[in-house]
């Protein structure tokens, strides 16, 4: 039946398909090709990786990386902070993102023009680093847990995809309906607008999951406690202490400390990008639908 289907098709079109396709498995081979070496070099030999060798399969094969990081304490301590800082914070961001989105989704919202002007003020202009530093500081907020659960968790970019998703797929009837039966607005929201939102929702948790996971910068500044560190701030100084170690010291040392620090260059961003890249096949179906907001009018 498929060969029947491809008979049909007239030249030009099926012209048109083979190079789309080419195209395509091109551009995936281009974008997986480093997460592939990447893996590939944190099981091989440093002298391999920088002799340029590496191509297809690991050359020497060896967990050296893997045992001198997960040696590290300072690996489980980022671990068990990312980890906390990342499901906190996702739930907080998503919970805000999606209900100011459904709250700007509505059109009898008191104010909602000049609201939304003043959000998408901010997307383009801000306070700065020191005023946010002082702001926190007042606060109360620097050098503690929830500070890095609030930063970066919602933004209003994710805020206007929510509320465009929501005003495309929550008719005004449903709302209308409910409401004769007697079904407030918090009640509407929960047993109707969430069940229904749950492509955009997927979609604001693999953002806002990936956002704190990659985090470092925020921890940097507002962090003073050691024990309180990401994964990514220990994986930094972790690099920078081998290579700093390996420039004080005679050739034959300083090489092999190279080496390490190779291998658990590699090693260390396969640790990282784990977690996330095994979270991502799991909303991947609600991933597709919620991309294609707004892609269909009328």
């Amino acid at each position: 039946m498929r060969i029947r289907k491809i008979r049909q098709m007239s030249w030009d079109n099926l012209l048109f398909g083979i190079i789309v396709n080419a195209l395509l498995g091109f551009l995936v081979l281009v974008a997986l090709y480093p997460v592939f070496f990447v893996v590939v070099a944190s099981f091989s030999d440093p002298d391999a990786v920088n002799s340029g060798k590496l191509l297809l399969h690991p050359e020497g094969f060896n967990t050296k990386g893997y045992q001198r990081v997960f040696s590290d304490s300072r690996v489980w301590i980022g671990y068990a902070n990312t980890v906390f800082y990342t499901v906190f914070g996702t739930l907080y961001g998503v919970m805000l993102t999606i209900m100011a989105g459904y709250a700007f989704s509505r059109r009898d919202l008191p104010g909602r023009g000049p609201l939304m002007k003043i959000f998408i003020f901010t997307m383009y202009f801000g306070g700065g680093l020191i005023p946010t530093y002082v702001v926190m500081n007042n606060l109360g907020l620097v050098n503690t847990r929830l500070l890095m659960v609030m930063m970066g968790s919602c933004s209003v970019y994710n805020m206007i995809v929510a509320r465009s998703f929501m005003a495309s797929n929550i008719p005004g009837e449903l709302l209308d309906a409910a409401t004769v039966d007697g079904c407030g607005n918090g009640r509407f929201f929960v047993m109707i607008v969430l069940p229904l939102s749950k492509a955009i929702i997927a979609v604001m948790v693999l953002y806002v999951a990936v956002g704190h996971w990659n985090s470092y910068f925020d921890a940097m500044i507002y962090l003073n406690d050691r024990n309180k560190y990401p994964l990514q701030v220990f994986l930094r100084e972790i690099l920078n202490i081998a290579t700093s170690i390996a420039e004080g010291q005679d050739d034959s040392t300083a090489r092999e400390m190279l080496q390490i620090s190779t291998i658990m260059r590699y090693s260390l961003i396969v640790i990282a990008m784990l977690p996330i890249t095994c979270v991502y096949p799991f909303i991947q179906k609600y991933f597709m639908k919620g991309v294609m907001i707004g892609s269909v009018k009328g």
